[in-house]
């Protein structure tokens, strides 16, 4: 599967985003898909994810994420979406997409994930 990441930018504090991750090559249906980030001089980040179908498709955030960020997808546009909402300075990353078809339980770490997206940049600044 090929992943394309869009919908960065720059946005005030406060702000939203919709990052957009669309997929080529085969349907997200098989694979659990995950949304990181990585601020410069840090690990990948874990934020979001969602199951495979097989496995549920149950959406997991990281606690820093729950009540801002929101997973969803569209298997008919081949699709998943990270919103983000009340955006800090804090937030401020390179967001990648990934897949995954791993075991549930590594869900949240990016080396689970041996496919990527190219990396969006989010910059929330005044």
């Amino acid at each position: 599967v090929q992943l394309q990441a869009s919908g960065g930018g720059l946005v005030q504090p406060g702000g939203s985003l919709r990052l957009s991750c669309v997929a080529s090559g085969d349907t997200l249906r098989n694979y659990h898909v995950g949304w990181f980030r990585q601020a410069p001089g840090k690990e990948r980040e874990f934020i979001a994810a969602f199951s495979r179908s097989g496995s549920g498709g149950t959406t997991y955030y990281a606690d820093f994420a729950k009540g801002r960020f929101t997973i969803s997808r569209d298997h008919a546009k081949a699709a998943a979406y990270l919103q983000m909402n009340s955006l800090k300075p804090e937030d401020t990353a390179i967001y990648y997409c990934g897949a995954s078809r791993v075991a549930l339980s590594g869900i949240s770490r990016a080396i689970n994930y041996g496919y990527w997206g190219q990396g969006t940049q989010v910059t929330v600044s005044s």
